[in-house]
């Protein structure tokens, strides 16, 4: 596992555009992510994991206007996005384009059912690591699936040592502050659902 300085954005987004999966800083804590249009690289996420093939994983991206890209847009949306985006709310809904190849984004990012997770972070880092990739950018936690939340890469560095699937690449942002997971709605049509409350209590 390569490590990097949060300085090196440069060479850190060639890697991503290359397949390469990396452990980052973001607002919550440590995450795992890789470029969500390379099927390879999203494939290596869910084995470094250990997670079911089935469980979507989010994806970051840096604006609304990229938002729009890949969700079915409607009132209940622009609403949340209005009051808490840029900020720790991930928002599952419609994916935009029934066809797979509208947009290039792979299974385990859209589920079966044609929904995807996407989350504005507010982040500078990681809102500068997806604005310059170009594409939403996968952002699920470090953790082995079933474990807790990681906030220190030494811990990182620790799990992942000597395991036959490990991250490409680590960002070693050091020991990271203990906030919340972020809130998790789906809003499928306007129906709005609470998945996960996390660092926000969601109200519209």
């Amino acid at each position: 596992m390569l490590i990097f300085k949060p300085q090196e954005i440069e060479k850190l987004i060639l890697l991503l555009k290359s397949g390469q999966t990396v452990v980052f800083p973001t607002e919550t804590s440590y995450g795992l992510g890789c470029d969500a249009t390379n099927r390879d690289a999203v494939e290596k996420v869910f084995k470094i994991k250990e997670r079911e093939w089935n469980k979507l994983l989010l994806v970051v991206v840096p604006n609304i206007k990229m938002a729009k890209k890949y969700l079915v847009w409607n009132e209940t949306l622009q609403k949340l996005a209005k009051k808490y985006w840029p900020g720790p709310l991930t928002v599952v809904g419609d994916y935009r384009h029934r066809n797979w190849f509208g947009k290039n984004l792979v299974i385990g990012v859209v589920s079966e059912q044609k929904t995807i997770a996407v989350r504005i972070t507010a982040d500078p880092f990681l809102k500068e690591i997806s604005k310059r990739l170009g594409q939403p950018l996968v952002a699920t936690s470090a953790n082995l699936a079933g474990d807790g939340e990681i906030y220190g890469a030494e811990e990182i560095k620790t799990i992942f040592s000597d395991r036959p699937n490990s991250p490409d690449i680590l960002v070693d942002g050091g020991e990271l502050k203990r906030n919340k997971p972020t809130t998790v709605v789906s809003v499928l049509g306007n129906d709005l659902k609470i998945l996960r409350e996390g660092e926000i209590k969601v109200k519209i």
